[in-house]
């Protein structure tokens, strides 16, 4: 039976972004709708961040097993349960569910409607019969896998990551098409749970991180097995007796094909933003496939509809989702004209070492004709990095000569935590001498960032002017 429903705020999708609005303004006294025609949590908790981090933690467990030698403990090598494996990753997103469930948000006195949205003016949506109407809407519907038209890769079947966690066992060969952070980070975690691994890429792998990190990353997968192939393009894929096979023209050799045989595939190419079916013409909102147009406060051409999170494109991370519903409450809720600054948004590579980024690299500064200065410091010279044997990496800073700092990328173990520093300084607009004078707790990681600060001041602190300025102090007692 239809129904007419009138809130303050309704929020398409119940993806992070959404459901931190939803309750942000259920809480803050506003009347709230939030409608989600498929799970509740989105893509985040179902099929992205928590169980790759999960499944990742399973291959992690498993290699820090292999390589315990060094620490005199020693053993056969692990054996790999792969429904324990699946166990461990499901019942990971079930103790999570709760928090993101229809009974909690109801609770919090959100109305929940799960059916799909579609916009029929302006200022109203249809969902399942139900009418909505609302001072503001937020779109936050998030992004789906890209599929590349592969021939022949329908009839051989694939996965994504909306399917990968759902298996029943591992496979004996992945093939993985698509060197980004999702690729990469899947092939490590499969590679180390015991499966053979190819990663096909067109151009290299991890194209959005500094060259010099990456290198890093593809050390260790390579190390472990993982076999990496840059600069090839997927021309076409099948069905084999035994399982799959993709066809690939080999770029650096001649455009020579080639076939590599494997039990499963796995498409990692990239999103795209979940636009189609809301009807967004109808509410005067632009858009294309790479997402909802906006603008510095995130409203769409219709300023009354917000957009959030990856349906606008950019940055597809969940923490950005969540910062926009930051920015949109302070618009939607209290009329502060507050803009979306992307400046200090860091990214992660959760891989075994880690990589994060936060703002430019060495290149892009470059590009942007900025004068800087790199500050390096490798984990090898960090004693807590020697006693954990994780002496892979380095960290590298991009640091203008009054001490701003543009950006810094960090290569090595918990790379995710240590990079927060940097975040803060960026985000606060503190210079790098802050950090280079903060005193560090001995032996951590984080002294890698204390010294890469400290290095700064390097030349002019060792100068010939400071041994003088030193030996004539010196004539006075």
């Amino acid at each position: 039976m239809a129904r007419n429903l009138t809130v303050d705020i309704c929020v398409i999708g119940a993806g992070s972004g959404g459901l931190s609005v939803a309750a942000g303004a259920s809480q803050m006294g506003a009347r709230v709708a939030l409608v989600e025609k498929a799970k509740m949590g989105g893509d985040c908790l179902n099929y992205g961040c928590v169980p790759s981090k999960a499944l990742l933690a399973a291959g992690h467990a498993a290699e820090a097993h292999r390589r315990s030698g060094p620490f005199g403990v020693g053993g056969p090598d692990p054996s790999i349960d792969a429904k324990g494996v699946f166990g461990h990753v499901h019942g990971v997103i079930a103790a999570i569910e709760p928090n993101d469930s229809v009974a909690r948000y109801e609770g919090m006195g959100v109305k929940v409607i799960e059916e799909q949205a579609r916009f029929t003016g302006p200022r109203e949506i249809d969902a399942g019969g139900t009418t909505i109407t609302a001072r503001r809407f937020v779109v936050a519907t998030g992004s789906a896998p890209l599929v590349p038209p592969i021939p022949g890769l329908e009839e051989a079947g694939y996965d994504t990551n909306e399917t990968i966690f759902y298996a029943d066992d591992l496979p004996e060969h992945l093939i993985v098409i698509g060197g980004g952070p999702i690729g990469v980070e899947m092939a490590q975690a499969h590679r180390n749970l015991g499966a053979r691994v190819t990663v096909l890429e067109m151009f290299t792998i991890m194209p959005q991180d500094d060259p010099e990190l990456v290198d890093v990353v593809r050390r260790r997968l390579a190390g472990e097995g993982v076999d990496i192939e840059e600069g090839v393009a997927v021309k076409g894929a099948g069905k084999t007796s035994s399982g799959v096979a993709v066809t690939v023209e080999d770029r650096k050799n001649g455009a020579a094909e080639r076939t590599i045989e494997g039990s499963r595939i796995l498409v990692a190419t990239g999103r795209g933003a979940n636009v189609r079916g809301l009807d967004l013409e109808k509410a005067g909102i632009a858009y294309s496939d790479k997402g909802i147009e906006v603008d510095a406060r995130l409203r769409t051409t219709n300023k009354r509809v917000f957009a959030i999170g990856d349906v606008i494109g950019g940055l597809q991370f969940t923490h950005v989702a969540g910062y926009h519903a930051g920015v949109v409450l302070k618009n939607a809720l209290f009329r502060w004209p507050a803009k979306a600054d992307h400046r200090a948004v860091p990214w992660v590579t959760y891989t075994d070492p880690e990589l994060a980024q936060v703002g430019l690299t060495e290149k892009q500064a470059q590009k942007a004709g900025f004068e800087f200065r790199i500050l390096r410091w490798p984990f090898h010279e960090n004693d807590r990095a020697r006693a954990e044997a994780a002496t892979e990496g380095l960290i590298k800073a991009v640091v203008r000569p009054n001490g701003h700092i543009l950006g810094c990328g960090i290569a090595g173990a918990h790379a995710g935590e240590l990079i927060h520093t940097w975040v803060l300084a960026m985000s606060r607009r503190i210079k790098v001498g802050a950090i280079a004078r903060m005193v560090a707790p001995y032996p951590t990681l984080g002294e890698v960032s204390k010294r890469a600060a400290g290095s700064f001041y390097t030349l002019s602190l060792f100068s010939q002017r400071t041994r003088k300025i030193v030996r004539f102090l010196g004539r006075f007692g």
